[in-house]
């Protein structure tokens, strides 16, 4: 009898110790409504949570975050954080520090993890390439040097994970796209589609994980691959897209990332336009163009798809625009703050968290009313990430 009553206990005792608390907190949490903001000067995040939309921690010493990135592990605790320096960094996000960091190479524009969890890739600028690393423990597990032209390195952009357990990314240089199958990870087997078109600037991933997407900075147009049937090669769309106009400076490389598909359409950046682009999803062909207020950077639908939201590059990038998906008509231009530099939804869309770049600050915006609900202060703050990215192919 004694021993039952003890169980109970012994049970608590348990799942007590098990429990990983950050600093200060007196009750257990989950991670589904948590995530992070990268402080780009200063070399650091904060780790946040949105219920109750308030900051929970602040990480130092992850290096140059000019142009920083992050993947999660599946059970959302680990964020890897990519630096503009080569340096790739494991962070637990409930215990609020880091617990592995290593300087992979000499300058690294992003990274993805594998549809198992198991692996973590990192783009490189130079070296050019991809290096593979363990995910528990950031041992190297493979190396995929870019080589074309007879020895010489690209800059690889655009990596993402897809199913099965692949990798799939672009060479700026080389004008080519690659899989590397990772399912032996030690010896990934890579196909390569070459002529895909000029600079391969950033590319997406559709939802389902088929469509692999490159943007090309050398020439208008965009260069797709099936990925579920891939002998087919790569297809070209929007061919010529501003052809006969005017060509404007470019003051921001647009980002693919954030795919946004909603109400059979895509809605793509076009780049040094002051456009959105409107493909149809069925045949991939121009549905029609959106003008907006500046230089589109991120063009994102909304979880539900029933809106798109649209920032800008400098010197316009005090400005946020919203689109209707079904009418393709602007309903709002929103002017938050200066320098809207990354926005993320909330994982079922009832707000938008808005980087401030130049106002030291966070924006929350309700998406329905469109207005500001709160803020938050962080240190120049840049990219937002969720860790509802975790469970997405493509992020």
């Amino acid at each position: 009898m004694y021993a039952k009553q003890l169980r109970p206990l012994a049970l608590l005792l348990a799942l007590l110790a098990m429990a990983t608390l950050l600093p200060g907190c007196t009750t257990l949490r989950g991670t589904g409504d948590m995530g992070v903001v990268i402080e780009r000067a200063a070399g650091s995040l904060q780790i946040i949570e949105t219920s109750q939309r308030t900051a929970l921690a602040r990480v130092e010493g992850l290096g140059d975050l000019s142009h920083a990135s992050v993947v999660y592990s599946r059970d959302e605790r680990y964020a890897f954080i990519f630096g503009r320096d080569g340096g790739l960094s494991r962070v637990d996000i409930l215990a609020g520090k880091v617990t592995h960091r290593i300087m992979q190479s000499g300058n690294s524009i992003g990274g993805a993890i594998s549809q198992d969890g198991s692996l973590v890739a990192v783009s490189n600028y130079e070296p050019g390439g991809v290096r593979i690393f363990d995910a528990a423990t950031l041992a190297p597990v493979a190396e995929i040097p870019a080589e074309y032209g007879g020895g010489l390195l690209s800059k690889v952009v655009g990596l993402v994970d897809a199913p099965g357990q692949r990798f799939v990314f672009s060479l700026f240089d080389a004008g080519e796209i690659w899989v590397a199958d990772m399912r032996t990870p030690q010896t990934p087997v890579i196909t390569k589609f070459r002529d895909i078109g000029r600079q391969p600037y950033d590319a997406l991933l559709s939802p389902d994980g088929r469509y692999y997407i490159a943007g090309l900075f050398g020439e208008d147009g965009l260069a797709m691959l099936d990925l579920w049937h891939p002998e087919r090669g790569v297809e070209r769309i929007l061919a010529n897209y501003g052809r006969g106009e005017e060509k404007l400076p470019v003051y921001k490389m647009p980002h693919l990332e954030g795919w946004a598909m909603a109400g059979g359409y895509a809605f793509l950046p076009a780049v040094g336009r002051h456009e959105v682009l409107v493909v149809r999803l069925s045949d991939w062909q121009e549905a029609g163009r959106i003008a907006v207020h500046g230089q589109p950077v991120f063009v994102m639908a909304r979880p539900d798809g029933r809106q798109v939201w649209v920032n800008f590059a400098h010197p316009r990038n005090d400005t946020v625009q919203v689109i209707d998906s079904e009418s393709l008509q602007l309903i709002n231009t929103l002017t938050p703050g200066r320098a809207v530099l990354h926005m993320e939804f909330t994982p079922r869309g009832e707000q938008v968290w808005i980087s401030l770049r130049d106002e030291n600050r966070i924006a929350i915006i309700d998406t329905e009313s469109q207005r500001t609900v709160s803020t938050l202060q962080a240190d120049k703050p840049s990219g937002i990430f969720f860790t509802s990215r975790a469970h997405q192919s493509g992020l």
